[in-house]
Parts: structure tokens; C-alpha cells; sequence
């Protein structure tokens, strides 16, 4: 599974208005492991950006200046991303901004969504978290992700973050490693096997009482209407 945590960076907010993206930022992902194989790209966007845009990101014209345009690098980025699943925190503004530039360039370029899966992680911790601020600052809080470091908006450094806080927003632990567990064939050596004494005395079983059941049940409810039917529990009977 090869998925790709996407952000970019803009001279402003709206393409219709001829703004530009100035940087693009790529973690890739494979079996939910970070594998070090990035994109990142400043752009040289061929018109001012405005003071707001440079109030969040810090990037100027002067350091554009020598950049890269994006007709430059399309070959290569289209072919990085193609067929991974993009991830992107309020995905409609970053690939409303990619499919611009592509069809500036060449009206036959498919629209990211023809050839990659989106996956928006605005329109998941909303559904995730309703009635909640789901900002990537907001959802680090959430889930204790230190983005200390992060004085103004980056692409690359916004999808690392993002890369962190969707780990966290479908699983948690991001990658399990049993290699120090394996031996050459792959199979647990008998050292790291601790086997349990035949003689040990069986162990107490607790059950939860009629009251105890019927407060978990009423969790679960509530858990279940505040994620729009999402509680697994509810679905499955043992």
C-alpha cells in the first residue's frame, strides 16, 4: 500500500484568480511505514504573492526567484505520485490548485483524481471528532504530536506533520517491527519463546455485571452517534 502525504504552498487562496503554488511537499508511505523517499519543490510562480499568503508560509519572491517552474518538474512529480493514495488535510484546496496548474499547462493532463485516490484527513477528523477545531495544529494537540518546530507553514514540513497525525487518526502505532523477534527463516528463534509453567493455577475470570453491561452499552451508543455510525463494537458480536 504506497500512499503519499501531500501539502502545497500558495501565493493565495483562490486559482481562479491566477494565484500559483510555490511549493509542493510529498512523504511517502508504503505499508504504513515512512520510507525517507520524498518530493519537495519551491516554485517559481511568475506573479507577486500576496502579504497574507507570505504572513503564513514566510516565503518571498527573492527566494523564488531562481526556482524551478512548474512545467519544469510536472514529468517527474506526476510520475512520483501516480497511482499512490494522496493524503491531504482539506484535499479540494490542494488539488484544486495541482489540477489548475495542469490544465494551464495542457488541457490532456487527467485530473489527480483520475489517476491517484484522495483521501481528505479535514472531511475524517470532522467526521472523526464532529463539533471540534480539526486544524493540523489543532489535531496534533489532540494527539500529543510536538510541532513545536513549526513557526510558519511549510509544505514539507506540514506533511510530515500530517504524515504523524493520520497514523495517529487510523491506528495509532504506525509501524510494528518484530525483526529483533525473527530468525533467518523468518520465524520466532526458541529463545524468544517464554513458555508458561503446565502447573500454574488457572487464572480468575471476571465478569462484567448486568449493570456494567448495560453502562457499556450505553457508551457505545453514544460513541456510535457522535461518529455517524462509526463504532465497530456495535457491528460485531463475539
Amino acid at each position: 500500500m504506497r500512499q503519499i502525504v501531500l501539502d502545497t504552498e500558495t501565493t493565495g487562496l483562490e486559482p481562479s484568480q491566477g494565484h500559483r503554488i510555490i511549493e509542493i511537499g510529498c512523504v511517502e508511505m508504503i505499508d504504513r511505514r515512512l520510507t525517507g523517499n520524498n518530493f519537495h519543490q519551491y516554485l517559481q510562480p511568475d506573479r507577486e504573492i500576496d502579504q497574507a499568503a507570505v504572513d503564513v508560509h514566510g516565503i518571498t519572491n527573492a527566494f523564488l526567484a531562481d526556482k524551478p517552474r512548474f512545467t519544469d518538474l510536472v514529468d517527474d512529480f506526476m510520475e512520483y505520485i501516480q497511482g499512490a493514495e494522496l493524503i491531504i488535510h482539506n484535499a479540494p484546496f490542494d488539488v484544486g490548485f495541482i489540477d489548475h496548474e495542469l490544465s494551464m499547462l495542457n488541457p490532456e493532463w487527467p485530473e489527480l483524481a483520475g489517476c491517484c485516490t484522495i483521501t481528505d484527513t479535514l472531511a475524517m477528523a470532522k467526521k472523526k471528532h464532529p463539533g471540534q477545531r480539526n486544524s493540523l495544529d489543532a489535531l496534533c494537540r489532540r494527539y500529543d504530536i510536538d510541532n513545536s518546530h513549526r513557526e510558519l507553514h511549510g509544505a514539507l514540513l506540514d506533511a510530515e506533520i500530517l504524515a504523524e497525525v493520520y497514523l495517529m487518526m487510523t491506528g495509532g502505532q504506525g509501524a510494528l517491527s518484530l525483526d529483533n523477534l525473527q530468525g533467518d527463516e523468518g520465524a520466532r528463534p526458541a529463545s524468544a519463546i517464554r513458555r508458561l509453567d503446565p502447573g500454574r493455577p488457572a487464572l480468575k475470570v471476571i465478569r462484567a455485571s448486568a449493570e456494567e453491561l448495560v453502562l457499556h452499552q450505553g457508551r457505545l451508543q453514544a460513541i456510535d452517534q457522535a461518529s455517524n455510525g462509526g463504532c465497530l463494537w456495535k457491528r460485531y458480536r463475539y
